[in-house]
């Protein structure tokens, strides 16, 4: 039936947003991760007679001897193909600890998957496929280029809902993870509101373009919910190709607890203080505490000393020192501006790598440093 005399015809309109696009684009190289993991549960108690003195006594006599109970853990999560060599971008506790790691793609495939390495710090890891035709990759973009208020477009398996896309911005840019309550890792997270949800953790955070700028790793659940965090994908690669060429990662650590100082909590710390203790009134970052057997102890620094630059820059937070240190590298020289009792001086410290530091503080912990340590005559 034509259309009625009068009418124009109105021109078919198909429009296809950015988001398709984007999702087009990158969605083929994003990968669901199926993790079987072995987890101890406790043991198994021995079957008593019904009586407490016997059960007791199997308790007393048994329990050490007996073996642990375990069950097997499923649990799945999403990653990103960043490389031809069938490697894979995802977050370290999504492959941490497991005994098989699967990887489904997007076209019904299913490939084992090796865990190249992981880094428990930075919630990273790198895994590989083999595959006898060729993967798509993803196109890695430029976190150092955002801005707060850009598209943010995050792409997963929430729920185990495969190849769910959700929309959003960039909220935020260089959040601290500590003011998240997390204390074990070094991140500065990049924060949307582009729905992140369980399964959606290691799934790629994509821009208008369709390109990778972050790792999803983590939501903020309760109060504040719908708030989502992704690691800046340059850090990120930064990390996986340190994984790729030796399988773990170095982190430059000094062993100092730090505080940012201001003048106002100066002021306040002065007029409680009953110690003889008295702060500068001045920004600087504060040195609350010093690990025995730390380069910090080494190289003289002292709990109440301030730092005032790292480096030749100057510092006004823990978190520009940490960076200041991780800049240096592990046994790197770092030159510390230091204001120790109205007095200023000038440092060196020479980081190590985290893992000697934990393993001599646990040396400081148990003991048995000081058999470590010849007696001096």
């Amino acid at each position: 039936m034509g259309a009625p005399a009068g009418f124009a015809q109105r021109e078919l309109i198909t429009p296809e947003s950015f988001v398709t696009q984007a999702a087009r684009r990158a969605g083929p190289a994003v990968v669901r991760i199926d993790t079987v993991r072995t987890v101890a549960i406790g043991r198994l108690a021995p079957q008593g007679l019904g009586q407490p003195f016997f059960d007791r006594f199997f308790d007393q006599f048994f329990e050490n001897d007996l073996p642990p109970r375990e069950r097997t853990q499923r649990e799945q999560g999403t990653g990103v193909i960043f490389a031809e060599e069938g490697l894979i971008l995802t977050n370290a506790h999504v492959v941490e600890s497991s005994d098989q790691v699967e990887i489904r793609l997007t076209d019904g495939r299913t490939l084992v998957g090796t865990v190249v390495g992981l880094d428990p710090v930075t919630d990273l890891a790198v895994v590989r496929v083999m595959s006898p035709t060729p993967l798509p990759v993803a196109p890695l973009g430029n976190s150092d280029a955002l801005e707060v208020g850009d598209w943010a477009i995050a792409v997963g398996n929430p729920f185990g809902l495969d190849n769910t896309v959700t929309m959003g911005i960039i909220s935020n840019l260089n959040r601290n993870i500590s003011k998240l309550g997390i204390t074990d890792k070094r991140l500065q997270l990049i924060q949307t509101d582009a729905a992140i949800n369980p399964g959606n953790s290691g799934g790629p955070l994509l821009n208008a373009a369709g390109e990778v700028i972050g790792i999803n790793t983590l939501v903020r659940s309760g109060p504040g919910a719908g708030l989502g965090f992704a690691i800046p994908i340059n850090r990120a690669r930064s990390i996986a190709e340190e994984l790729i060429r030796t399988g773990k990662v170095s982190h430059a650590m000094v062993g100092i607890g730090l505080l940012p100082l201001t003048p106002e909590l100066a002021r306040e710390f002065n007029r409680n203080s009953d110690n003889g203790l008295r702060l500068p009134e001045r920004r600087g970052v504060l040195v609350a505490n010093v690990l025995p057997l730390s380069p910090a102890e080494q190289a003289g620094l002292r709990t109440g000393d301030v730092i005032l630059a790292a480096g030749g820059a100057s510092v006004t937070n823990p978190e520009e020192l940490l960076k200041a240190v991780e800049s240096a590298g592990v046994g790197g020289r770092l030159k510390l501006d230091v204001l120790r009792q109205g007095r200023e001086q000038q440092i060196t410290v020479v980081p190590v790598d985290m893992a000697v530091l934990q393993q001599r503080n646990r040396a400081v912990e148990d003991g048995t440093y000081w058999r470590r340590i010849p007696l001096q005559p």
